[in-house]
């Protein structure tokens, strides 16, 4: 009897819940409009790439070559894809 497979899904998580270290793509911003146009306006929008450098409350997240802090309140907006665990 053959068996199907389920497709591979990556991990997805809110940015908060992203461990220090680890990186992500961001999958989709969700919640106030507001918010996610400005998330969208300092460039953090779909497909990006977004490592947690370190922080709990405020994180700091480097984006391409740039470092944002982001409130724990913006970072929640922010749904990733899992790509890159935590560095040892």
């Amino acid at each position: 009897m053959p068996t199907t497979r389920e497709p591979f899904r990556p991990q997805r998580l809110r940015l908060t819940e992203l461990p220090n270290g680890a990186a992500g793509r961001v999958c989709e911003l969700v919640g106030q409009v507001e918010v996610c146009q400005r998330l969208r306006e300092m460039g953090v929008g779909e497909s990006i790439i977004i490592e947690r450098i370190s922080g709990q409350g405020t994180l700091l997240c480097q984006v391409s070559n740039t470092r944002l802090a982001l409130s724990e309140g913006a970072a929640q907006h922010i749904v990733v894809e899992l790509i890159r665990s935590a560095r040892p």
